[in-house]
């Protein structure tokens, strides 16, 4: 059974938004773990824009269930991580422009770079994962260069059209697959919602989803513990 990822960034946006205390992630993340959280995912990005290293820290000595630190492969970064010792880290893209990550890691170009931050991680003990595209390329790219695991970008499944879904639905499928007979952990994330979570949930072998700007926007007027067990109620029904 895939388990639920919380990603707790976009609270941390909205604390960022006045530049004060409130609302804190670091309590996010407790809401999401009572609320039935399997995994609590936090971005610390080289600008900072919403989790600090504030945060950072004091996640890692709360948060009971897995913890993972979506990175870039900048050298600041990977040294906070080699610290931090999250359970899990996933490395992702990272563009200073961007609202939020627009696609996966293109592992295959930056193959000696993941190759090299991926043994460095995983001889901490850290599980090592990459976002990347729903693309065969990308998904054995990753397991060359050391990861573990590889989150699927399910951005193109979610802004799919009607007409486009059918596509998408194969393509996520046939990633999955492809992720799973290269002996990879296969998680999937991006842009997943209470509406859309179902078809891409009910596919065998997925690990975990991680989900942050829906679950966040339901919070608003539920609750994070709501937001996050109703999330978990979808997955599981789903799943069945």
């Amino acid at each position: 059974m895939a388990g639920l990822g919380v990603n707790i960034d976009h609270v941390a946006t909205i604390r960022q938004a006045r530049r004060t205390v409130e609302p804190d992630p670091v309590w996010a993340a407790v809401e999401a773990e009572l609320g039935g959280a399997d995994c609590i995912t936090f971005h610390l990005r080289t600008d900072r824009r919403h989790i600090n290293d504030r945060d950072a820290r004091l996640l890692r000595q709360t948060v009971r269930c897995k913890l993972n630190m979506e990175m870039s492969m900048e050298e600041e970064i990977v040294e906070i991580a080699l610290q931090l010792h999250p359970d899990q880290a996933t490395l992702v893209p990272e563009n200073r422009q961007e609202i939020t990550t627009e696609g996966g890691l293109d592992v295959r170009a930056a193959s000696s770079r993941v190759a090299e931050v991926a043994e460095a991680l995983r001889s901490v003990g850290v599980v090592v994962s990459a976002f990347v595209d729903p693309a065969a390329e990308q998904v054995l790219a990753a397991r060359d260069a050391g990861c573990q695991a590889v989150e699927l970008h399910t951005g193109r499944y979610s802004n799919a059209t009607p007409a486009e879904l059918p596509e998408r639905v194969e393509e996520m499928r046939r990633s999955l697959q492809t992720g799973l007979d290269a002996g990879l952990i296969v998680h999937g994330g991006h842009g997943l919602t209470y509406g859309n979570i179902a078809p891409i949930a009910a596919m065998r072998g997925f690990t975990e989803f991680n989900i942050g700007h829906s679950i966040v926007s339901r919070a608003v007027f539920v609750g994070m513990r709501q937001a996050v067990a109703e999330m978990k109620r979808l997955l599981d029904k789903a799943i069945r």
